[in-house]
């Protein structure tokens, strides 16, 4: 079931906001999305959080600037996924600026798994042989890991956003906002946010040491056309020191002042940089470098990112493309088992989805369990084999029902079902024993009993209720568009009732509407629906700009009908 709703808002903070020169809409949109000031809506750099903020920065600042003087070999060890490969390219890069002598490796994620283990270190050691390694986008759970690197001699510099077990790894320095005493007031930074914070804490301590003055130090903002493209790729929430980040980002983007793989990332995504906007770095560039990651190698992904010929960029940009095609196609006949598999599934008796099947790849059920989740609106948890009658799966979830905290609970209950796990609250990642696969799934079941209520597991759509006549415009959509939405700050959608004026069905699968209110027709389109629907609706829709023959004029995108 799929139930419309519209968001509360404070009146009082809409023309707080309005007062200060914000559009009217705007203001009221913002209200709702939780906005008092207007100071939480500028996108300016100076309006960051300052480093200090973080818990151990300075520590890791000094330590790192010692590095740099001693001539130390730092490594840096990636994660698989494209907030872990623009955190290494953002290491690099920053860290190379700042007269580091540093490398990179990433490891495969099928023969090594996730974080620093104990096996990434020996492969570390043999290939790049670090005085320091620094972890980043993963580090926090790597106990076994750090203590060899540590055996070894090694300082282990842990970057890290990921929510911390009871115990932390002794490494001689963790950055993570989310480690216990850390005062942060954004616990929302992506790895690369994390990284680029060091990096802004570095420079500082260079600067006191007299390395650099204000004058010849390197510009770090140069980055943040990575840092915004992890951050969005990585849905954490864009709270207003996110905003700025990726603000900050797509301005560069837009302005062409980007590095020459996002450029050929857009080039191979058939997407205007000049136009750049969080749903391009979402759902255009993060699948083709995550594409890498999840079915070859992510190596290939952090080299795009990392080199500056033009000419290379595109060669690997388009190879990416080409790996996302054949993602999408793996992923495609996965969906089809997983809803075969599940023929029988009835929602209403079910809080939770577990799913397994033998000739899934491990790459892509983290896509496949997101699908899933979205078509039954439960958590679900996707499972493909591993190694060694082991099976690994990835999980996602629903608002309120947090998914780490439910797998740490269903290991403290049942302390022999879980080989290892880590995430957050909205995706997670587990292994399992294959025979325990039925087991787990009641246990993760019970949990998804006693945390979720019925109206829960009612999917809804928020909305930002009716929208003036006026503002059905191609001005109003260009002013949307040029604020930043994303994951906790959600795109405006509005609702109201139409006159249905007619209905045809494109392609066998989208519904073409054509739609009146106050004497206004509206074009509108409903993606993988064909119902046939009564002359009066109710409609929730986003605003779209939609260019056909040279012609652009306003067209409604509908979320959902009633």
């Amino acid at each position: 079931m799929t139930r419309i709703t519209t968001r509360s808002y404070s009146l009082r903070d809409a023309e707080t906001l309005r007062q200060s020169g914000v559009h009217p809409v705007l203001a009221r949109l913002y209200a709702a999305r939780g906005t008092k000031d207007p100071k939480e809506l500028t996108s300016e750099l100076s309006a960051m959080i300052a480093p200090s903020g973080l818990l151990h920065i300075d520590k890791a600042a000094a330590f790192l600037a010692d590095a740099i003087a001693q001539r130390k070999k730092m490594v840096i060890v990636a994660d698989y996924d494209c907030d872990g490969a623009t955190a290494c390219a953002v290491g690099l890069r920053g860290l190379r600026m700042l007269g580091a002598v540093v490398d990179y490796i990433v490891p495969n994620r099928f023969e090594y798994g996730y974080g620093l283990t104990p096996e990434i270190v020996e492969l570390t050691v043999r290939e790049k042989a670090p005085d320091i390694i620094i972890t980043v986008d993963n580090g926090i759970a790597s106990i076994d890991g750090v203590a060899a690197a540590n055996r070894q001699g090694i300082d282990v510099v842990v970057t890290d956003h990921h929510l911390p077990a009871d115990t932390l790894p002794d490494a001689r320095v963790i950055v993570n906002p989310n480690q216990p005493e850390c005062g942060f007031p954004s616990k929302n930074l992506a790895g690369v946010g994390v990284m680029f914070y060091v990096l802004l804490a570095l420079r500082a301590e260079l600067r006191r040491r007299g390395v650099f003055d204000q004058q010849n130090q390197p510009k770090l903002d140069a980055l943040l056309d990575l840092v915004a493209l992890g951050t969005v790729a990585d849905v954490v929430k864009l709270d207003a020191n996110n905003r700025i980040l990726v603000a900050q980002g797509i301005k560069r983007m837009r302005a062409g002042r980007m590095h020459a793989g996002l450029a050929a990332l857009f080039r191979a995504a058939g997407r205007e940089a000049r136009n750049a906007s969080p749903f391009d770095l979402g759902f255009a560039l993060g699948p083709r470098l995550n594409a890498a990651g999840r079915l070859a190698d992510m190596a290939l992904g952090i080299e795009c990112l990392t080199t500056d010929d033009e000419g290379r960029a595109w060669d690997i940009a388009q190879q990416l493309d080409t790996i996302n095609r054949e993602r999408r196609d793996i992923e495609a006949s996965m969906q089809d088992t997983a809803l075969a598999l599940l023929d029988t599934f009835e929602p209403q008796h079910s809080s939770t989805i577990t799913v397994f099947d033998e000739s899934w790849h491990q790459g892509v059920i983290g896509i496949v369990a997101s699908r899933l989740k979205d078509k039954f609106y439960r958590p679900t948890i996707t499972f493909a084999p591993g190694t060694d009658g082991l099976i690994k799966g990835s999980g996602r979830s629903i608002p309120g029902f947090h998914l780490r905290d439910a797998l740490d609970l269903v290991s403290k209950h049942a302390p022999s079902l879980i080989q290892k796990f880590g995430g957050h609250a909205m995706a997670a990642g587990l292994t399992i024993k294959a025979e325990d696969l039925d087991a787990f799934s009641a246990a993760f079941e019970a949990v998804g009993k006693s945390w979720l209520q019925r109206e829960q597991l009612e999917r809804v759509v928020e909305t930002d209720g009716p929208l003036e006549d006026a503002y059905y415009s191609l001005d109003f959509i260009q002013l949307l568009d040029g604020q930043v939405w994303g994951q906790g700050f959600a795109p405006p959608i509005f609702c109201d009732q139409f006159r249905l004026v007619s209905q045809r069905v494109l392609k066998d699968r989208h519904l073409k509407l054509q739609l009146e209110k106050n004497g206004q027709r509206y074009d509108a389109i409903w993606f993988g629906h064909t119902d046939t629907l009564a002359d009066k609706v109710t409609v929730a829709f986003r605003l779209d700009a939609n260019e056909y023959n040279g012609v652009t004029r306003v067209q409604l995108m509908v979320e959902h009908i009633e």
